[in-house]
């Protein structure tokens, strides 16, 4: 499925394919991934839930959700991010909501 991949340290957002929910601790780097919703078209932000504990590099933020610190990959979910499915945002329209720290 689509999705878009946030590094915080490039500055770098960048269109991936995922097969599902078990790929993402490797695109995040952890095991310990946390989600929060980022729109009401279903997208979900994905990230290291211990991201500050560790002092991951570099720091972004969309909208106005708590900042997140390292990767982070957004994807489209529905049933409360139960079911997982492609991106509804692209690359320019998150960018344009997306604000690095």
């Amino acid at each position: 499925m689509k999705a878009l991949l946030i590094d915080a340290e490039k500055q770098s957002i960048e269109p991936i394919e995922i097969g599902g929910r078990e790929g993402l601790p490797g695109l995040i780097g952890y095991e310990t991934v946390e989600a929060d919703t980022i729109g009401p078209e279903g997208d979900t932000l994905f990230f290291d839930e211990e991201c500050f504990l560790r002092g991951t590099a570099g720091r972004f933020q969309i909208d106005s959700i708590i900042p997140v610190s390292g990767r982070g990959v957004v994807v489209g979910s529905s049933d409360g991010g139960t079911t997982l499915q492609d991106v509804v945002s692209d690359v320019d329209s998150l960018s344009a909501r997306l604000k690095y720290l």
